[in-house]
């Protein structure tokens, strides 16, 4: 699938890595993709859609969805 990706685009976005301390740096996709008509967002592919993986991927899912209604519910008051 990364490779009928040509690049970044609106419809998707790629990180390196799940960037715990500087969670904005993908949470402005997360928050492209909701308020427009959609995308995705690739974990663990670098900017030149390379495949460089994530040492806890069951983990950074968790950290994703944590971080997400974090802000989520912090947008809500």
């Amino acid at each position: 699938m990364i490779d009928r990706l040509i690049a970044e685009a609106t419809e998707c976005d790629f990180k390196a890595a799940v960037e715990v301390k500087k969670p904005k740096s993908w949470l402005k996709s997360v928050s492209a993709f909701a308020n427009g008509v959609g995308g995705t967002l690739f974990f663990g592919i670098d900017d030149k859609r390379n495949i460089v993986g994530l040492s806890d991927p069951q983990a950074d899912a968790e950290t994703i969805s944590r971080l997400i209604n974090k802000c989520r519910s912090s947008v809500g008051r």
